[in-house]
């Protein structure tokens, strides 16, 4: 099940937790007292750079005459909404820019180009989410109250169709995270003051109305005026760039909390939380991409997860240097530091998302040492004080070695089994 003792799981001692927040805190203090002209310069020139793109994908469709062009429009306008949404919007929206005191660019007045409304947004994202990254009955996220992504989740008929549903939220994420706030499911069991509920579904109302009539009447009918475009076309190009962004920002934000490794907590372990705990939630809560330059830049540094769940209001394009120091600290404390190649951690969320839709009996791992779902019970056969110094390579031994153990052990017993059983012939016979 999940962990309802983190600083057993992380095998570590108080006094470890709490070095580990001084040094992340020195971190944050370090970056926060180097922000400056650099910085600025990133996020102007890439808000420049994705309006410049989103032009030249609207003039593509507007004035192409050859089917080629229709692609290459939309291919481009699917590219600046994807920046838009990952590397600006919902950096912008945590505030990692409010030390400019620029109001075009303030967490407070950015609204993005999504259905959703950023100021429901930040309270789903922002407080819900990052305070309680991966707590049960707390993080909407996980899951989105629609998929189940933990055996913690006891299974309902309605999980057979787990792969269906995550297909389908793929297809319309910016239609989840915008309808995510309203909390239809309160709503409709009149759990909701009346009030409330009137208010969060006008605002969504507004924002959606307003982004459906902008993409899917005003821009079409604008470009309708061209000789070489129509409605329709510019209709079917605004809805597959939409789909393109939706799928693409789906995938990055589910290769940061699903893959094997993300773990997940309990609403007990939070009782009394020290800010190292925190810290050290977020960095077991959390999984990374491996990544070079244009698929950090595209993934809004999503593929720094671990850095962001950290410093969420930091410049992104300063997480590939926290990086460097957040590694050097997990080698420390002997802490995994989850990351992988991009299509690995999208397929181990797949397959996790495929192997809970089916009931707890059918699935082989055991609900506390399960690729998805991991607990402190899971080393409960290792022997008292095994974490410390390894006498004999004068290591430390911390979480990240008693994980490879605990796998090396039921790797060894699988062997053996699979040894002892008869083979067909021999049954066969």
């Amino acid at each position: 099940m999940a962990i309802t003792d983190l600083d057993v799981f992380a095998h570590l001692t108080d006094a470890d937790i709490e070095n580990l927040g001084v040094e992340l805190d020195a971190i944050r203090r370090d970056i926060e007292d180097s922000r400056g002209e650099r910085d600025a310069r990133y996020i102007h020139r890439t808000i420049a750079a994705q309006r410049a793109l989103e032009v030249a994908g609207r003039l593509m469709l507007a004035l192409g005459k050859r089917r080629s062009a229709w692609w290459a429009g939309t291919a481009t306008l699917g590219v600046a909404k994807i920046i838009e949404n990952m590397e600006i919007g919902h950096n912008v929206m945590h505030g990692q820019w409010d030390w400019m005191n620029d109001p075009e660019i303030h967490s407070s007045s950015w609204e993005w180009d999504m259905s959703g409304s950023s100021k429901h947004w930040r309270y789903t994202h922002n407080f819900l989410h990052h305070k309680y990254t991966n707590i049960l009955g707390m993080d909407d996220d996980v899951g989105y109250g629609l998929l189940r992504v933990t055996r913690d989740q006891p299974w309902k008929r309605f999980n057979l169709l787990n792969l269906f549903y995550n297909t389908m939220l793929a297809l319309g994420f910016e239609w989840g995270v915008g309808l995510q706030h309203v909390e239809i499911g309160k709503i409709v069991m009149g759990r909701m003051d009346n009030d409330q509920a009137t208010e969060r579904v006008d605002e969504f109302l507004a924002k959606a109305g307003g982004q459906v009539f902008k993409d899917y009447v005003a821009f079409p009918a604008l470009t309708s005026m061209s000789p070489w475009a129509s409605f329709k076309s510019t209709l079917k190009a605004n809805i597959v760039a939409n789909i393109i962004r939706n799928v693409w920002a789906n995938a990055i934000i589910f290769c940061g909390h699903f893959p094997d490794g993300a773990e997940k907590f309990t609403k007990t372990d939070m009782l009394g939380e020290s800010k190292g705990q925190w810290y050290l939630r977020q960095m077991l809560g959390s999984a990374n991409i491996n990544a070079g330059p244009v698929m950090r830049f595209m993934s809004g540094s999503l593929s720094h997860q671990i850095e962001h769940h950290l410093f969420p209001d930091l410049p992104s394009n300063r997480y590939e240097e926290i990086a460097v120091r957040v590694r050097q600290i997990c080698d420390k404390y002997d802490l995994p530091y989850t990351t992988g190649p991009f299509l690995v951690q999208y397929g181990k969320t797949w397959r996790t998302i495929a192997k809970l839709s089916l009931p707890d009996k059918y699935l082989r791992d055991t609900a506390d040492n399960a690729p998805e779902t991991r607990s402190e019970s899971m080393f409960a056969e290792l022997e008292p004080g095994f974490a410390g110094i390894d006498p004999s390579t004068g290591r430390r031994r911390g979480l990240k070695t008693a994980i490879a153990a605990v796998r090396g052990w039921r790797r060894a017993k699988r062997a053996t089994a699979e040894a002892q059983t008869p083979g067909r012939d021999e049954l066969a016979a």
